[in-house]
């Protein structure tokens, strides 16, 4: 059982970072990462105010949808990982918001199982070659064709890079230039470990695990808690 105490009182205290490092903790958005969590994970960052939910494998999004029933029916669904598009098809009746739209093919198999998403294309700001999204001078290409596919195209979306925080600043920077040369308002950067740059950098979303939940211990069992 995940301890919803807990959970509105590191909620509380990231609102807190959100502000210390320059943003308004009401127009951040809180995207509650609940990866390797039961799916009470869930339920508690819905007690304590948030909609937003995070996950990065779409068979465990889909069991915690499932395993909520109808306790899950405030929350948002954002799929936050490297996205397959043989996995699309099962997605697109849950997720309402896509982050990690990096290619073409994803664009079109997107634009055919879910016509008018809203998405985010992902840019690869930090050059490694595990991380997903596209090169920085292919981001505006992919922005148009997502947006001549019929997809909501609301913003950007980067991952930092291995390493200490600071070290992600430079990416954040140049994916905000990139976000506002293309118009886009959304910037959805920033984890558990760097989003005080992030939100220094603009950051107008961020995709946070630990610091809702605590250290993962490891694979859960998705089940749900009580109400």
């Amino acid at each position: 059982m995940i301890d919803r105490a807990g959970v509105a009182r590191r909620l509380e205290a990231l609102r807190a970072r959100i502000e210390a490092a320059g943003g308004d903790p009401e127009a951040v958005r809180i995207v509650a990462v609940t990866k390797e969590l039961p799916a009470d994970a869930a339920l508690a960052a819905l007690a304590a105010g948030l909609r937003d939910v995070g996950e990065n494998r779409a068979q465990e999004l889909l069991a915690k949808h499932d395993a909520l029933g109808p306790r899950g029916g405030d929350a948002i669904w954002h799929f936050v990982g490297r996205l397959q598009t043989n996995k699309v098809r099962s997605l697109a009746p849950v997720v309402s918001f896509w982050h990690s739209v990096d290619r073409p093919s994803l664009v079109a198999e997107l634009a055919h199982r879910a016509p008018g998403a809203a998405v985010l294309v992902q840019v690869n700001v930090s050059g490694e070659t595990q991380k997903g999204g596209c090169p920085p001078a292919d981001a505006a290409a992919l922005v148009a064709r997502a947006r001549d596919a019929g997809l909501d195209v609301r913003g950007l979306m980067a991952v930092g890079p291995t390493g200490p925080p600071e070290l992600a600043r430079p990416g954040f920077r140049s994916l905000r230039g990139l976000a506002d040369g293309l118009g886009l308002p959304e910037r959805s950067m920033g984890m558990t470990d760097d989003l005080d740059v992030a939100v220094q950098e603009g950051a107008t979303m961020i995709r946070v695990g630990r610091a809702l939940f605590g250290s993962r211990p490891g694979r859960h069992a998705i089940t749900a808690g009580g109400p």
